[in-house]
């Protein structure tokens, strides 16, 4: 098992966890707001002093792709370049709603196997960031951005699975689950750092790793700035 320094940046929790043969070793985690750009180079530094401090030196960098905040993703991957280029180690790239997936599925008991996992990302208004999953993690809806309305999902909602949704775009999906006895809504369900450990050893251990120079957030879609509202004097 490789020691892997993880990095979430995709939504309002900023959060880092240095991780060793599927252990958690040191985490830093906030959860009041977005101020990932302030927090997460001591959240950093906390978890490589940790290592340090044990003789472990990270073997690779992992860090939440996206979807997720624009501002966020691009705050966490740099980070993560700096240091894998200052380390000299690979880079592990973690796509945030298959994290959000495994997140759920190891921490909620009596899950059925033929259950569907379907993470959301808020977006504006109606519109998530969402994909479906199986146990396996194969994707049943690739990822995508998608306004909510009562043809969400229809075809999993019809075929009887048992279906979780969560994540920060889930709460206003509900009405559109309504109509279906076999979905429920999972409620605080938050990309963190500390339950990257499964898929960043996967991917380190099939040396799947992504270009430390080239390497770009998964947006899904393409940012759009807003202008703001002239004040009134």
């Amino acid at each position: 098992m490789a020691t892997i320094l993880n990095i979430e940046t995709s939504g309002s929790v900023c959060s880092a966890a240095l991780t060793s043969e599927g252990m958690i070793l040191a985490h830093r985690e906030d959860f009041e707001g977005r101020n990932h750009a302030a927090l997460l180079s001591d959240f950093i530094k906390h978890c490589l002093d940790y290592g340090n401090e044990r003789s472990l030196k990270p073997d690779a960098i992992a860090v939440s792709m996206g979807p997720g905040s624009y501002t966020g993703l691009r705050i966490g991957l740099s980070e993560g370049k700096g240091l894998a280029y200052a380390l000299d180690v690979p880079m592990i790239g973690v796509k945030t709603l298959e994290l959000m997936a495994t997140r759920v599925m190891f921490s909620v008991d009596g899950i059925d196997p033929d259950t569907v996992f379907i993470p959301m990302v808020d977006a504006r208004r109606m519109e998530v960031y969402t994909a479906a999953y199986d146990f396996a993690l194969t994707e049943l809806v690739v990822p995508q951005p998608m306004i909510l309305d009562g043809t969400c999902f229809a075809e999993l909602k019809a075929s009887g699975r048992p279906l979780l949704y969560f994540g920060s775009g889930a709460a206003k999906a509900q009405e559109f689950f309504a109509d279906c006895p076999t979905a429920r809504f999972v409620p605080d369900v938050e990309p963190l750092a500390v339950d990257m450990v499964a898929l960043a050893e996967r991917a380190y251990a099939r040396r799947d790793f992504i270009d430390t120079a080239y390497s770009t957030p998964l947006y899904l879609k393409d940012f759009q700035a807003t202008t703001p509202k002239n004040k009134v004097l």
